[in-house]
């Protein structure tokens, strides 16, 4: 069962991770690599914060801010 409950989060979240970056990439264009993949190490409460958060994004430095505050 445990197997089954790990296999479904990480199938959740690679679906919220793809559609978080369709979404940043119509928002703000394309994303640096360096930006990828800072985006793909979020957890899934990160990912579900910057959902939110993006909507409110016009530029890639909005998300450089975004992930600089999520580090500290």
């Amino acid at each position: 069962m445990q197997i089954v409950t790990s296999w479904m989060e990480e199938g959740i979240q690679q679906g919220e991770l793809k559609i978080i970056q369709r979404l940043l990439t119509r928002r703000i264009g394309a994303i640096a690599p360096e930006l990828q993949e800072q985006v793909r190490g979020l957890s899934s409460t990160q990912l579900e914060d910057l959902a939110e958060a993006l909507l409110d994004f016009s530029t890639e430095a909005d998300l450089v801010a975004w992930l600089q505050q999520q580090q500290s």
